[in-house]
């Protein structure tokens, strides 16, 4: 993926836009290499999952998708927020019906 093949992000950084939703970026503050290991770990993760659903097992599905769950929480994806000012999560929701939706107008044509 190149830098112009890459999801708009939000002015403060919070989220990227895909499909019109927002949905949470990895914390900022993370040290390099803890996040390179927490991205190691959630693409292990989704192969497994992958892996699960081929061979129809449930309980390694479950399993696999905790680690996915896991590994998003420990990016600072999922879970509670990473920035401390109070604003609310807004992941999942249209990126035109939020405070960002002048922002998201003019990077994408109106939504």
């Amino acid at each position: 993926m190149t830098a112009s093949d890459a999801p708009p992000t939000t002015p403060d950084g919070r989220y990227i836009v895909v499909r019109g939703r927002l949905w949470r970026t990895s914390d900022p503050s993370l040290a390099p290499a803890t996040r390179q290991a927490l991205v190691d770990e959630l693409m292990a993760a989704r192969r497994a999952v992958q892996a699960a659903q081929r061979r129809h097992d449930p309980a390694a599905l479950g399993a696999a998708r905790a680690r996915v769950d896991a590994a998003k929480i420990g990016l600072g994806e999922r879970g509670a927020v990473w920035w401390t000012d109070g604003t609310p999560d807004l992941t999942r929701r249209l990126a035109r019906n939020t405070c960002y939706a002048g922002w998201y107008a003019g990077v994408a044509g109106g939504g």
